[in-house]
This record gives structure tokens, sequence and C-alpha cells, in this order.
């Protein structure tokens, strides 16, 4: 090293919290890249296994860009005031060197008392806050995958990280104008998974299905890949909402226990139902338990105590199980190709868990300590005397369906108008080797120049030198 000495560091800063929130963010990354991608590709037909994983990894790096030129601050930073309301923030680079070993702050929050000082620099903060945005869009596609032209996506990521997601982000999580309500949303239930799954719904309609063919002959490709990717998606889950307190703390360890509670509870509910149901249990559906629990638990992690947890992973799994079974027979239903049911496992659990948060949120359980002021960190629901709760939850729902809604119709057709939305019927036949000029596993297809042996296999004696045939 070139320095004599360590660096020392400010008063402000705690070395503990800054490795969590590090660590927490890692966490969450690591559910994106490589953990959606391989789900994704796992659960893709082959030839659409290799385009369905490139799409992640666009996004993910796309979004790191945007995020910290403009969108960061759009979502965290000052007010804008738009319309006299504290709707999304301005939008200005965090890329200089004093705003990336500062103090983290959330303006409103912090100047209006709602926050304690947080205890690490800015650039943990942004990361953090970067991986959250990038898994929100990357949940998305799993409603487009298999027909949207990768070029649309190239386009559609970078505004719909500037248009679509930091209203949300700022409104709940920036001391916005739903924050300044009451409502709240412990880890992303609103701010990213009801997001991306009424977004996903309304592109996936703008977009149109994939072809027939593909839709009824969607066998994945690889399972035991999609169980390594969930399983990075249910692990990674313990940095998505431990990290959420923005410090170590007991209410951070309670939050990856509730996580776990439900995500096991709704895994195995779900295979129950299934069992009952239809006879059989299959990996997909177990996933798509472990999913629902997940994204269900998300908006009240830290606010609802393990009993509360166990009963969320219950509703959570009954109801998508059902939506999934049954909204798709009808009519308006059928002309949406939600590919991978991201609606079902990420729109409705996220919508149940943020309700139930005002339901049975535990004022004992607190989501910022050391603050002296343990009430007025807690949140209260109904059933513990506070149906105010219940109410501001339900509006911000509403308010994230409609705006959400609304901005995404608005992107996805002015992407059109750039480029074609869908891939050509050609391209749709074929897959990944017209899209991105390779494949996910080469098996020696003659059309892409590998030749069969000429001599076959059982004519080759143990040396490895031909025999005469």
């Amino acid at each position: 090293m070139f320095l004599d000495g360590l660096v020392p560091s400010p008063d402000w800063l705690n070395s503990g919290d800054t490795a969590w929130q590090l660590t927490s963010a890692t966490l969450v990354g690591l559910m994106s890249v490589p953990g959606l991608a391989i789900l994704y590709a796992g659960l893709m037909r082959r030839k659409w296994a290799l385009n369905s994983a490139i799409m992640v990894l666009y996004a993910f790096a796309m979004t790191l860009l945007v995020w910290t030129l403009w969108s960061y601050n759009m979502g965290f930073g000052n007010s804008a005031h738009l319309f006299g309301l504290d709707i999304i923030g301005m939008p200005w680079p965090v890329n200089f060197a004093s705003s990336e070993i500062s103090q983290a702050t959330i303006p409103l929050l912090t100047n209006s008392g709602g926050l304690p000082p947080l205890r690490f620099p800015n650039s943990a903060m942004v990361y953090f806050q970067f991986v959250f945005g990038a898994i929100t869009v990357i949940i998305l596609a799993g409603s487009l995958l298999g027909r949207m032209n990768f070029k649309a996506w190239m386009l559609f990521v970078p505004l719909w990280m500037t248009v679509v997601y930091p209203v949300g982000a700022f409104m709940i999580w920036g001391g916005g104008w739903l924050a300044q309500q009451g409502a709240v949303d412990y880890s992303g239930g609103y701010v990213i998974h009801v997001a991306a799954g009424i977004s996903g719904v309304v592109a996936a309609a703008v977009i149109g299905p994939r072809l027939l063919k593909d839709r009824q002959e969607n066998n994945p490709s690889n399972l035991l890949m999609a169980i390594a990717g969930g399983g990075l998606l249910w692990l990674g889950w313990n940095g998505f909402n431990g990290g959420d307190p923005y410090t170590a703390n007991a209410d951070a360890a309670a939050a990856v226990l509730n996580t776990n509670l439900a995500a096991a509870t709704a895994l195995l509910v779900w295979m129950l139902l299934d069992v009952f149901m239809t006879g059989k249990s299959n990996v997909a559906g177990m996933i798509n338990g472990m999913v629902a629990g997940l994204v269900a638990i998300t908006p009240g992690a830290g606010w609802v105590n393990g009993f509360g947890a166990i009963i969320i992973g219950v509703v959570a799994a009954v109801l998508p199980w059902f939506t999934m079974q049954y909204l798709p027979r009808l009519n308006l239903f059928k002309r949406i190709d939600d590919t991978l049911g991201v609606m079902h496992t990420h729109l409705f659990p996220g919508a149940v868990g943020g309700l139930m948060v005002g339901l049975i949120a535990d004022p004992n359980m607190i989501q910022y300590p050391g603050s002296g002021k343990t009430a007025a960190f807690s949140v209260t629901g109904l059933f513990y005397g506070n149906p105010h709760q219940l109410y501001v939850q339900a509006l911000a729902l509403g308010v994230i369906l409609v705006y959400d809604a609304v901005a995404t119709f608005l992107v996805i057709k002015l992407v059109g108008v750039l480029v074609p939305l869908r891939m050509s019927d050609a391209h749709l036949e074929i897959g990944d080797e017209m899209v991105h000029g390779d494949v996910s596993l080469d098996l020696g297809s003659p059309r892409r120049g590998v030749e069969p042996p000429s001599v076959p296999l059982t004519h080759f004696d143990p040396s490895g030198v031909p025999a005469t045939p």
C-alpha cells in the first residue's frame, strides 16, 4: 500500500453498519446476477434460455449507470415539489467524490426527524438502493420473455428506471407524499413487487403474446438450474429485508427470521395445494410458493412478529395459487401473456403483504433503534388498535397501481414508436441463435457449422484412433 497507516474513519461512521449494508447489497445483487438470470434461463424453453439471461445482465448494468447519474436522487434526494407535492426528487449525479464519501442521508426524512442519522457513507446507500431498483425492472422482464425485441428492451430499461421506479421509491421511502400520509413499505412490497407486477402486465398486454407453440410447449430447459436460481433468491432475501433497518440491529435479525419463516410456509402450502388439488407436486410450483412468500413478507418483515410471518406465508401461497389456476381462464387475462406469472408471484403477494401490514403490524417491532423514540418508529396495525394504518396502506397500493400502470403504458408506447416491440416471427421460431448469434447449450447442431462424426462412436477403440468400419 502507498499509505503509511490506516485512513481514519469519520466520527459518524460505524464499521459494523457499513459492513452489513455492503453485505446486504451484495446479497441482493446476487439475487439478480446470477440468481434471476439462471432462474429465468432454467424455466424458459431452451431456445430462449440465453436471451432471458442476457436481458437480466443488460438491465443490471444499465440500471447502475442510470441510477448513479440521475435516478438515485430522484428517489432519495431533495424534493422537486411537483404540483406542490413531494412526489419525486431532483435528478442529479452521485458520482462526485463529495457524494460518495459523505454521510448517507435521506433529506426529507432526516430533516423532519423521521429517520435517525445513518452511520455509513452515501456510496453504500447508493449501491444498496441500486440493487433494489435493478431487481425491480428484472422482475418485470419475467412477464416479457420469449418475444420482446432486445433493442426495445435496451430502450425500455433506462426509460422505466427514470419515469416509473423513482416515483414510488420517493413517495414511500424518500419521505414523499405517501410516507407523509403514514404509508410504510419495509423493503419493497409496493415499491418493487407491485410496481414490477403491474408494469409487467401492462407491457405484456401492449407487446402481445408469444407464438402459440411457445405458449403451449413452454417446457423448462433446466429445472436444476431453476432450483439454483431460486435458492439464490431465498438466501439473498436475507440482505433484501435484513438490510433495510439501515443498521445491524435486533430488528434486522428479526426481519431475516421472519423472511425465512414466510418463505418456508408458503413453499409448503403451495406444495400441499398442488398435491391435493392436482395429485402431484412439481418444482416450478414449489419455487412459485417460495417466491410468493418472500414477496409477501417484504412489506412488513420487521413490523410483524413470527406468528404474523407464518400467517402471511399461508395467505401468500393460497391466493396466488388460485389466481394462477383460474384467472387465465377469463377472457381479459387470456389476452395477456405474462410469461412467468409475475402478476401471480409478485403483484398479488406484494399487495397482500402490504395490506397485511395494516392488519397485523406489531407495535413492539421497531425498525430504527437507538433514537430514544421507540414509539415514533413502530407501526401498529388494525388488530393492535390502529385502523388508520390499513387505510393508508390501501391508499399507497392504489397510487402505485395507477401511476405505474399509466406510466409504463406511456413508456412502452414511446419505445414502440422508436423500434419494434416484438421480434419478427422468424426470430421467434428460432430463438437465441437468431437474436444473439449463440445458444445456451451447444449440442453440436449442424446448422451452427458443427458436423456430426463421420464414424459412429461404437467404431472407435479405447485408444481413440478410429477403426475401420
